[in-house]
């Protein structure tokens, strides 16, 4: 692609409002879709978005799946993705009280997004690991 064709095409993005949908500025600090990157971006949401991939999952399992999480942070995960329409709660009236999570089609995308994230921390975590130690032993030099 040529120089001003790249130039063209991104003032197309930037500029032209597509199907009704308001041209979004996620640096605003008032921009409405930060807050989707506030969810995503806490710390358990994408280890219960990969866990809810295969399908639906019991509370109980989802806590065996995602080490180190506690039930408190579980129980608040779900509820957050729940409300925004990530997730869906079925409770069944057992003893004890059976409940399911299940992602929705929205959830199914947002998942997709997150499972990409997934394979490039698996393709690149040697380099990260790598750039770490290099980080790391610079600066005991520099401190020394």
């Amino acid at each position: 692609m040529e120089e001003g064709s790249k130039w063209w095409y991104r003032y197309l993005v930037e500029t032209i409002e597509v199907a009704d949908v308001p041209a979004w500025d996620v640096f605003s600090v008032d921009c409405p879709s930060r807050q989707v990157f506030d969810r995503i971006g806490e710390r358990w949401t994408g280890l219960v978005l990969l866990a809810l991939e295969p399908g639906t999952q019991r509370f109980s399992e989802l806590r065996r799946r995602i080490e180190g999480i506690t039930q408190k942070m579980l129980t608040q995960t779900l509820r957050a993705l729940e409300r925004d329409g990530i997730v869906t709660r079925r409770v069944y009236a057992t003893v004890p009280v059976t409940v399911e999570y299940t992602l929705t089609p929205l959830g199914r995308g947002l998942c997709a997004a997150v499972a990409v994230l997934r394979g490039w921390a698996y393709a690149h975590i040697g380099e990260i690991t790598t750039a770490r130690a290099d980080y790391d032993e610079a600066a005991a030099e520099r401190s020394s």
